[in-house]
């Protein structure tokens, strides 16, 4: 069992992803928390071994041979608390993302308001929701009933009834849950959660309690105009939690070493980016961040604390990848790809991908077409994650994004992108961002580990957010605003902190990189033309605005919003190509 949930100065940080199972041991070095090593393997939940614990073993005897620390004693128990020999870690934590998304039906009373509420819960986690109830679904008991058994889901989330608001609906919903689960065998029965009107606990649990695995959390719509889901995703996680228990071997023992506080990865990236709109909140903006995993593609959005986690296992690049082709066209991914390449060849790509999905872009058509698919995979996420997003944002445009700062991002797609441009790009087309804000990659991809840690050491996750683990790619500046191609739209005028100042023109339909070395401060005066806005707070608005150099320096997006693609295949690559030239590492 985990000894201390503060004082920790050596933490274990367990990640079990779809793809790879990685161990990453911190410890305090001269009064600082420090990264000390890593060990990395595939892993292991399918054939041969068929229990995770076993790739997540193999990573800690990999953390051995490089850190020399002794983890496990004679019994082949981790050791925790260290001892004063030295072997053992104070604390362990645990994320994951491995394995298929929970398969949900969602409860509620109303179609288009309790049972959209208990749908975006639902999202909130790696789950697919595969039916939804509701009263105006003109279905009896026994059809509910004999659809639960046909579906076999993992979980039952279950919503309606805002605050001391009706009661026999919700009842007579929960029939069919109580008389499906009554035919089921207990060990396969779903987990239910109840996130309905408080005011009926009590008659929910008598009702149902003794025939299913009955979890309560807060009303997810206390009332008709107000969706809270922040309070009940806790309850979410430890249902996770129980569920991967059961499905895959190996999790439990992991669970036990950081005292059955396992996490699903997203939920702990999500903290993170949580923790760090506190810190930002004089910038009257939220915090983005965007993971783009093999299992799913997270968006995590925090304004001033709070999180609104969004989670699209089928946009994940790993074995569901397939899934994409059921939420956009296939056009919407070859408009992406910058090379000549066939969408028989995209769509082949798609599938040997899920097939393999640890293989790796061997040649540049490869290269070109999986960054698109990454590409359409934020934008579909992003654009999922809109809907939940709070009234008059500051930059709201409908169907953009408002303004962030900063946006990090994480993902192997975007991390070991051959070129930082390649990066940038992905992130520019299929984020979109607007206003002046500031892209940073987590090259380490930490953020799901330092969010678990947060919950035992938050000083650890406060140390390491600096420029070791997030670099600063660029600061972006978008134009938005109608004129002609070519037209000057933007004068931009830069002095640096010694007083040197450059001045430059931006014309509609470019991006163009201004120089200033990773690191250094500048000073940035915007004068815009034809009423564009350039986030200064409205159309037409200049001003001088304080700028950190990134590693591609400054970059301002004078594309438009949304960015409109040429359907002609050759106008559409050479636009492409001539918007990754505009930011290659011969630019700044």
């Amino acid at each position: 069992m985990q000894s201390s949930l503060i004082n920790a100065d050596s933490v274990l940080a367990i990640e079990i992803g779809t793809v790879n199972t990685r161990v990453i041991l911190f410890d305090v070095v001269e009064g600082r928390y420090r990264f000390l090593g890593q060990g990395l393997v595939p892993t292991t939940l399918g054939a041969p071994g068929n229990d995770v614990s076993a790739g997540v073993k193999a990573a800690l005897d990999q953390l051995h041979d490089i850190t020399g620390r002794v983890l496990f004693n004679s019994e082949g128990q981790l050791v925790i608390p260290s001892q004063p020999n030295g072997s053992g870690v104070d604390a362990c934590v645990a994320t994951l993302s491995a394995g298929p998304p929970l398969n949900v039906v969602a409860i509620g009373l109303l179609e288009d308001v309790s049972a959209e509420s208990a749908k975006n819960l639902a999202s909130t986690t790696y789950a697919q929701v595969v039916d939804t109830m509701s009263l105006n679904d003109r279905r009896d008991t026994v059809s509910r009933l004999d659809n639960i058994l046909k579906i076999h889901p993992d979980l039952i989330i279950v919503a309606g009834g805002i605050e001391n608001g009706a009661s026999q609906g919700v009842i007579e919903l929960l029939e069919a849950v109580g008389l499906a689960c009554y035919l089921m065998p207990k060990e396969q029965r779903p987990e239910v959660l109840y996130a309905g009107n408080s005011a009926l606990v009590k008659e929910v649990q008598s009702s149902i309690g003794t025939l299913v695995n009955l979890h309560v959390a807060p009303n997810v719509r206390p009332s008709y105009e107000s969706e809270q889901l922040t309070p009940s995703q806790p309850a979410l996680a430890q249902i996770f939690r129980l569920v991967r228990s059961r499905q895959m071997r190996g999790v439990q023992e992991v669970d036990e070493w950081t005292g059955n506080h396992l996490m699903p990865a997203a939920t702990a990236f999500g903290r993170t980016i949580r923790f760090i709109s506190k810190e930002y909140a004089h910038t009257q903006k939220g915090v983005l961040g965007v993971d783009v995993g093999a299992s799913a593609t997270t968006v995590a959005s925090a304004f001033d604390g709070d999180l609104r986690l969004s989670i699209r296992p089928g946009l994940g690049l790993g074995e569901n990848l397939p899934q994409i082709l059921d939420l956009c066209n296939l056009g919407d991914i070859t408009r992406w790809v910058p090379v000549d390449v066939s969408d028989n060849y995209v769509r082949d790509y798609i599938y040997n991908k899920s097939i393999y999905p640890t293989s790796l872009p061997i040649g540049p058509e490869e290269l070109a077409t999986e960054q698109a698919i990454a590409c359409q995979a934020m934008h579909l996420a992003i654009k999922h994650a809109i809907k939940s997003y709070p009234p008059n944002l500051p930059g709201s445009i409908a169907g953009l994004l408002p303004w962030f700062e900063p946006i990090i991002v994480a993902g192997g797609v975007l991390t070991k992108a051959p070129a930082n441009n390649q990066t940038v790009m992905m992130i520019l087309n299929g984020l979109q961002p607007t206003g002046v804000t500031t892209i940073a990659l987590d090259r380490n991809n930490l953020a799901a580990s330092l969010g678990a840690t947060a919950g035992v050491t938050p000083l650890m996750t406060v140390q390491s957010l600096d420029t070791t683990n997030f670099v600063n790619l660029c600061t972006i500046i978008t134009a938005i605003g109608t004129a002609p191609t070519s037209t000057p739209i933007l004068r931009v005028r830069l002095t640096s902190e010694d007083g040197v100042s450059s001045e430059q023109e931006v014309l509609q339909g470019t991006l163009s990189v201004i120089k200033l070395p990773l690191g250094q401060v500048g000073s940035l005066h915007l004068t815009p033309l034809h009423r564009y806005d350039v986030g200064m707070g409205g159309l037409g608005r200049g001003g001088t605005v304080k700028v950190i150099g990134g590693v591609l320096g400054v970059i301002i997006d004078a594309r438009g919003r949304p960015l409109h693609i040429p359907a002609e295949p050759t106008q559409r690559r050479d636009l492409l190509n001539s918007w990754l030239s505009a930011i290659s590492p011969g630019k700044y």
